[in-house]
């Protein structure tokens, strides 16, 4: 395993890399892993040891605000997905496997979108959907978090203080105004996603809007949903069925 923290743009960003013994030299593409708002990258070590188990490298990432990584004056959040194709280019790598949680399924949704050549797999878990422009404002009651769910969504205090901790809580008022804002660029850059898509969505406690997550499939080319009984954080909570449903994904 490799720990580096790399200038991106101004921004110092923190990830981590596993390669396996003995495949240091694989043609399979790696699998990058990003977290949901408040978590940091360790929320995936159970999975990355998966992962190498099958021969596959594995990048962990701390998105802005996170982790090792910087705090920083904006959390517009198309800037994290800006900062995940900066590390992908400062990598070299010319094709990456894509599993995002909550607000890292955004952040590597935009990848997809903005470079699609680079995205041989997709996944989205319980990736809060944006609201189309007509759609009613949300609400933060039902389907939507509490602020305390949001910046806990892929992290717990017990199990894992250093997130909580490392989180830059000043960007709960800026996520919470972007999911009350249509996007409509987002929507209209779901058709140019052209690698193969597994949604996972959570039971009771998920953020996946239904009307919105039929409107998001039927744009993707190459898409399938998975439901899980879990709440919001199905890689933790669910852990043996998300491991079941994803990587045969990912390996095939």
């Amino acid at each position: 395993m490799m720990s580096e923290t790399v200038d991106l743009d101004g921004v110092d960003i923190a990830y981590r890399s596993f390669t396996p013994l003995g495949h240091a030299n694989s043609d399979s593409a790696p699998v990058m892993l990003v977290h949901g708002m408040g978590g940091d990258s360790t929320t995936w070590d159970r999975f990355t040891r998966a992962l190498t188990a099958q021969g596959r490298r594995v990048i962990t990432v701390d998105l802005r605000g996170h982790g090792k990584s910087a705090h920083t004056s904006t959390y517009e959040f198309d800037s994290f997905g800006a900062d995940l194709l900066a590390l992908i280019d400062h990598l070299g790598l010319n094709q990456v496997d894509l599993v995002g949680h909550s607000l890292g399924g955004y952040a590597v949704s935009l990848v997809a979108q903005r470079r699609p050549e680079l995205v041989r797999r997709l996944v989205l878990e319980e990736l809060p959907i944006p609201i189309r422009p007509g759609d009613a404002p949300p609400t933060l009651t039902g389907k939507m978090p509490s602020i305390t769910e949001l910046w806990h969504a892929a992290s717990s205090v017990v199990l894992h203080p250093r997130a909580v901790l490392a989180f830059d809580r000043s960007m709960t008022a800026t996520a919470l105004e972007q999911f009350r804002r249509p996007n409509p660029q987002w929507w209209e850059s779901l058709v140019d996603i052209a690698a193969p898509t597994l949604v996972l969505r959570g039971g009771p406690g998920g953020m996946v809007d239904p009307e919105r997550l039929d409107a998001m499939v039927s744009e993707i080319s190459t898409c399938r949903v998975e439901a899980f009984r879990t709440g919001h954080s199905i890689h933790r909570d669910g852990y043996s069925a998300f491991e079941a449903t994803v990587l045969p994904f990912l390996t095939h």
